[in-house]
């Protein structure tokens, strides 16, 4: 390879480890983000719970799918993907939400 072939090759792979780096930081990011969600999730169960309201609020879920879907567009993902990822995330807290009541 000439010099400039293997510095391209070199700048590139400094580039392809700092796009890695923030990938690596931003995955942090959204673990510690449900984790903390889920806290707080945790404790609406409880309370639902402890005041026998039901388990799933479909005004409030159509109502945060619909704020998630206006989120995305803003921040240029795909709707459908975060309706789809919020979509998971609302049956699993239901779940969670169902356990508190048994």
């Amino acid at each position: 390879m000439t010099d400039t072939a293997t510095d391209a090759v070199t700048r590139a792979a400094d580039v392809l480890k700092e796009h890695r780096e923030s990938i690596d930081r931003l995955d942090a990011i959204l673990v510690y983000t449900l984790g903390e969600r889920f806290k707080h999730t945790q404790a609406v169960g409880k309370l639902k719970a402890e005041h026998a309201l039901p388990p799933s609020d479909p005004a409030r879920e159509g109502k945060q799918i619909a704020r998630l879907e206006d989120l995305a567009k803003r921040a240029d993902l795909d709707p459908e993907f975060a309706k789809k990822f919020l979509n998971f995330i609302i049956a699993e807290v239901i779940q969670h939400h169902k356990k508190h009541q048994e």
